[in-house]
């Protein structure tokens, strides 16, 4: 099954003469690991935002696990993004005046899915926690008591909890070491392998393609 499917995309922003994004086509299937590669202002964020739901291409189509999210009105389409979407940001847009693992729930209390799917979700959610080597110790812990590594691991956690069918990543590695950076892409790809999910990983650093299965370039996918 394809969990994402783009024909003859296109999006411009008002006031600007070309699109920034021309996608003749592009599918993703389910249980894949992609890398989406692009310099700064190739379009990367618009297409997330897309596919996200955020916004909506002016022309063409995008199936997002079969429903066609082209033609959706915008509740409906933050629905499918809680529901089925999982996204790991680059600043990790965790709430402050959280706890560590009330950050970790947030999706569950936005998505009857989602909390239908992770069952007991304080167990779900410190059964994740585990396996992203966070302490039990920190869990009631204030997010901003965190180091930037231990920060995102709560944000993987909660992108994949409730089981999300597509995780999406937005530069999350930008701030770590390479080391960091590694060990960080094997818990995500382990968890996201354990309960079948999608991965989306965005970011201009050509160094991590070597980790991914499937590498795209978006200036070769994108022809505006």
């Amino acid at each position: 099954m394809n969990v994402i499917e783009l024909r003859e995309l296109r999006f411009r922003w008002p006031g600007q003469a070309r699109a920034v994004l021309a996608i003749p086509q592009l599918t993703l299937q389910a249980g894949e690991h992609v890398f989406l590669r692009g310099p700064s202002g190739s379009g990367k964020t618009t297409l997330l935002n897309l596919l996200a739901g955020i916004l909506k291409p002016q022309q063409g189509e995008l199936h997002l696990l079969g429903q066609p999210a082209h033609r959706l009105r915008a509740a409906a389409r933050d629905r499918l993004r809680a529901d089925h979407m999982g996204v790991i940001f680059q600043q990790f847009n965790l709430l402050p005046y959280l706890s560590l693992l009330d950050n970790v729930l947030l999706p569950c209390h936005f998505s009857a899915r989602r909390r239908q799917q992770a069952g007991n979700v304080q167990a779900s959610a410190r059964h994740l926690l585990a396996h992203l080597q966070l302490e039990p110790a920190l869990l009631q812990r204030s997010v901003t008591e965190l180091s930037v590594g231990q920060q995102q691991r709560v944000a993987v956690a909660r992108a994949l909890i409730g089981r999300p069918e597509l995780v999406i990543a937005d530069e999350p590695t930008s701030a770590l070491d390479a080391d960091s950076r590694d060990r960080f892409l094997e818990l995500l790809f382990h968890e996201a392998d354990a309960q079948h999910s999608t991965i989306l990983f965005v970011s201009h650093d050509a160094r991590i393609a070597r980790h991914f299965p499937r590498v795209l370039e978006l200036n070769e996918v994108n022809q505006a």
